[in-house]
């Protein structure tokens, strides 16, 4: 087990694909170095955001790959490894150590739900066998949740279970499971996936945040982070205000995480299209989201040639970001 205790903005990363569908390793590689000159902490592939179930087995190690050669030690990774079952995943726990990531993240049991039982046997089974750090990830609108007692247990008996990251975005359960964890491991990390309460979480107590937004506005996120951590509270409950509006704006859409995808495209990022199909009227949608996106993006001085009259500096209030988000889904249900 590392001594490193896992703490500060580790971005969940999108993978850039070529027109054929291929991975881009030219412009990952661009990408992680974008964001490391651009504050974050750490990366974490292979995450939702990284769309990692819609990758084979073999591309997920090939994206792990390139990032820890293109990273070069200069931040930690904590690498998604998620597999179908404890045998592939506890494959891919080795080969990861072997390119020296900090941690491993590894989702609750999906498509099937599990029990708490379940849940539990699961990691343990894992964690028994784990040559690297283990994160417990805890994202209940995609996977069987993990509950406190689990989590709780887990720590007691598990030395590799060094962390989880909860994206369920609920205050109440990230503070019982400080509550029932920290006094029993202290080194114990709590991050936070749920980019909308980022400083309220590290405020609780939270470690850091596994954040999509950071991977497109990197800069916003370190701020807020390291605004928060210093207690700078007025400035950061401005700038999570501020966030929150962009976030909404990129994960209120039907498929997550496209919005995600096209605003980081704004930003200069290549990251081809996504592999799940999107009808036209899909399409449609998120172009006009991608206009919004793109004065969004202004208003915080990120774009320096906005197209389509969206002048630099240009403010966009919430009301604004509601009603465009409420024509978007209007038309992706037809």
């Amino acid at each position: 087990m590392s001594s490193d205790r896992l703490s500060g903005i580790f971005t969940p990363n999108v993978a850039p694909l070529h027109p054929d569908g291929s991975i881009n390793e030219e412009e990952l590689r661009r990408y992680v170095d974008w964001l490391i000159e651009r504050g974050v902490h750490g990366l974490y592939p292979n995450g939702s955001t990284g769309e990692f179930t819609r990758f084979t087995a073999e591309e997920r190690r090939r994206i792990i790959e390139i990032i820890a050669d293109q990273t070069r030690g200069r931040v930690p990774i904590l690498a998604g490894a998620a597999e179908a079952n404890t045998r592939e995943t506890i494959k891919a726990c080795e080969h990861y150590h072997e390119l020296g990531v900090r941690a491993v993240a590894i989702v609750a049991p999906f498509y099937y739900k599990l029990s708490a039982a379940g849940v539990y046997a699961y990691f343990k089974e894992i964690a028994d066998n784990s040559p690297v750090d283990v994160t417990l990830y805890n994202i209940p609108m995609f996977a069987s949740p993990i509950d406190v007692p689990t989590v709780q247990r887990l720590a007691e008996e598990c030395e590799r279970v060094v962390a989880i990251k909860d994206s369920s975005g609920d205050l109440p359960h990230m503070m019982r499971m400080i509550t029932a964890v920290r006094p029993l491991r202290p080194e114990f990390s709590f991050m936070t996936g749920w980019d909308a309460a980022l400083m309220p979480m590290l405020l609780l107590g939270c470690d850091g945040g596994t954040n999509a937004t950071s991977g497109v506005v990197p800069e916003i996120t370190r701020k807020l982070y390291d605004l928060t951590m210093s207690r700078q509270l007025d400035e950061a409950r401005d700038l999570q205000y501020r966030l929150l509006t962009l976030f909404d704006a990129m994960i209120l859409h039907a498929e997550f995480p496209e919005g995600f995808r096209a605003a980081l495209q704004l930003r200069g990022i290549n990251t081809g299209k996504g592999r799940q199909p999107q009808s036209d009227v899909q399409q449609q949608a998120l172009e006009q989201l991608r206009g919004q996106l793109q004065c969004l993006l202004a208003a915080e001085g990120y774009m320096d040639e906005p197209i389509g009259g969206c002048a630099a500096g240009q403010q966009v209030d919430a009301d604004q970001v509601a009603r465009i988000v409420r024509d978007v889904m209007r038309q992706l249900r037809g």
